[in-house]
């Protein structure tokens, strides 16, 4: 009994230490993947009992940023989406697509950096705001970006350009290749 409450104990005294930075990464975490469920399941999904475990789900990367949640919830996220899509018909529009990517990218990210935060750890409000800024550059990037590359897709009609996919291939395998010699090289 007293392991028990020397634990509950122990548990108190973490929790009193929380301090708020940390707190408010792990808040974002929260509702950056909630947001992202809302957007990638169906509405008729999203009432009653599916809306609690969402719920749930969403609290779990938020707890432990350093285990398998937040691949869990992307998964489950992109598993919503394509419920949307294949199962209830959901047309693909642009906007849904670009905003889902950069919830994805907002709630991975701000693991990173939960990941590294101490709950108890004081820092600096710079610190959040820079690491916040440099992701918004990323997402805006990678937004202009991806309009291009469609605005380019849609200039060889239905037939599109093949060339496109496969050299988009090719760079995705010679990047990883790149970053496993460069992990291997340390």
């Amino acid at each position: 009994m007293d392991t028990v409450t020397g634990r509950v104990r122990a548990a108190q005294d973490a929790f009193a230490r929380i301090s708020p930075a940390p707190l408010m990464v792990r808040a974002g975490i929260f509702v950056s993947v909630l947001a992202g469920f809302a957007l990638a399941f169906p509405a008729e999904v999203l009432t009653g009992r599916p809306l609690l475990f969402m719920a749930v789900a969403a609290l779990l990367p938020a707890v432990g940023p350093r285990r398998v949640w937040p691949t869990f919830t992307a998964l489950v996220t992109v598993g919503g989406w394509l419920l949307a899509t294949d199962g209830y018909g959901r047309p693909v529009a642009l906007w849904r697509l670009l905003a889902l990517a950069a919830l994805l990218y907002l709630a991975h990210t701000l693991c990173a950096l939960a990941a590294l935060l101490p709950y108890d750890g004081v820092v600096d409000p710079e610190l959040i705001t820079r690491w916040l800024l440099r992701a918004a550059a990323v997402l805006l990037g990678t937004a202009v970006l991806g309009v291009l590359l469609l605005q380019v897709a849609s200039l060889g009609g239905d037939s599109g350009h093949q060339w496109a996919t496969v050299l988009g291939l090719l760079v995705a395998v010679g990047t990883a290749g790149l970053l496993g010699w460069l992990l291997r090289r340390r």
